[in-house]
């Protein structure tokens, strides 16, 4: 399946307006900004999850010309808090390589654990593997590692960032944390008072 960019033109939600973006095949762009500042509701417009103004772009599809089930299908977003519908984790994850588990952790026999069991890190990792193995075309990544311990983190960072550039996945990745954007990120914008800001100094942080 081809790659194919992600792109934003006037964009606008909330207190953010005329947002143009280009993010190319494989890239990674992390955001960042102040609780409250609106980067987790711009992630959910551009799952087509909240009303915005302006046009999403995937390639030369347009947003707006695009089923919402069919757009999220493709533009996948993963939530701080994940959500699950059935009892079993192997409910979720009908197809998934022993490689992927063993990269972020476990064993083939979660996928006979009860979702119940699972602590806030496992929710964590498995919504993430549970995203690409859909097989998306874009990630939306909010704060994927937020639970996470340390080892942990550079794991599911390196994880991660190997199937983005294998897969030229465009993606928008929220985190907080200067040392994992300075690790993950081919770019750095900042939401500040309604706008996005390009940040140009992130050789400072290594």
């Amino acid at each position: 399946m081809c790659p194919h960019s992600l792109s934003l033109e006037r964009f606008a939600v909330g207190e953010l307006s005329d947002v143009d973006l280009n993010l190319a095949p494989g890239e990674i762009l992390c955001l960042s900004g102040a609780s409250g500042s609106g980067k987790s509701r711009l992630l959910r417009a551009l799952a087509d999850l909240e009303p915005h103004a302006g046009e999403a772009w995937l390639g030369e599809r347009a947003q707006s010309m695009i089923p919402a089930h069919e757009w999220r299908a493709q533009v996948m977003l993963v939530p701080a808090e994940s959500h699950w519908w059935a009892d079993h984790v192997g409910d979720h994850l009908p197809t998934v390589a022993p490689a992927d588990l063993e990269m972020l952790g476990f064993t083939p026999d979660v996928l006979d654990w009860q979702v119940a069991r699972l602590s806030s890190g496992e929710r964590q990792r498995l919504a993430l593997l549970r995203a690409v193995a859909r097989g998306p075309r874009a990630l939306l990544l909010d704060e994927p590692t937020a639970n996470l311990d340390g080892v942990t983190i550079r794991r599911v960072e390196a994880w991660l960032v190997e199937r983005i550039r294998a897969r030229g996945w465009p993606t928008l990745w929220v985190a907080h944390d200067t040392g994992q954007i300075a690790r993950v990120a081919d770019r750095h914008w900042c939401l500040r008072d309604g706008q996005l800001v390009e940040e140009e100094e992130m050789s400072a942080w290594t």
